[in-house]
């Protein structure tokens, strides 16, 4: 049985406060615990389907939320060459700025907004950020406000944070007042290693000129 001591309550986390302290403290061994030992999916799955929406050739990406690079590499392993990072734990941004795939790394509490310019990317990547006490389900808008006009967001999450409602509700008024589009929505793998599914979900946003 993998250790999972840090996994198993990653997902009682209620503060941003409480979030931050945890992966300091789970930095030392994240890689080890979520990639060797239960076979992280999503970075993989949700970097293919970006990557299937939207050329990588030339895309700029934000990767929120990039914790130790993971995400990161499974993006530039499906072409995208142009890729910052921004996450609320200096502990991780540094295991980050070690796979030298980023750019930019920067310090950020989404929950509070997100200072990068607005129309600033080609696409985004929110790759397990979206659960409890991490990143609010209202947080969907300020990523989409960073995004040019025909730009790209892939969103993966698992299904204990999907199941509470917050965010497929999100989706839909999203896309009900056309802010964004839903292009692609696939439920798979997120931790098979601890029998954990999730979801994949990318959406485009309109382009007025076409």
């Amino acid at each position: 049985m993998p250790n999972k001591r840090f996994l198993d309550a990653a997902y009682d986390l209620e503060t941003t406060e409480q979030v931050r302290a945890y992966y300091e403290a789970w930095s030392a061994t994240y890689n080890s615990e979520i990639g060797d030992q239960n076979d992280y999916a999503q970075p993989s799955r949700c970097a293919e389907a970006l990557a299937a929406a939207i050329n990588p050739n030339g895309a700029r990406v934000l990767d929120v939320g990039c914790g130790s690079g993971l995400s990161g590499l499974a993006l530039r392993t499906v072409g995208f060459p142009e890729i910052d990072g921004c996450d609320l734990s200096p502990a991780m941004l540094e295991l980050a700025r070690r796979t030298g795939v980023y750019d930019h790394l920067f310090e950020a509490d989404l929950n509070k907004g997100l200072t990068t310019p607005h129309r600033a990317y080609d696409a985004v990547a929110a790759v397990g950020v979206f659960s409890f006490g991490h990143l609010k389900a209202t947080v969907l808008r300020d990523l989409l406000a960073v995004l040019k006009p025909g730009g790209v967001m892939v969103v993966g999450l698992n299904d204990h944070f999907w199941d509470e409602g917050s965010l497929p509700a999100e989706l839909d008024s999203i896309e009900a007042d056309g802010a964004a589009g839903v292009v692609f929505r696939e439920h798979g793998d997120h931790l098979p290693g601890a029998g954990i599914e999730g979801w994949v979900v990318v959406m485009c946003k309109p382009n007025p000129t076409g």
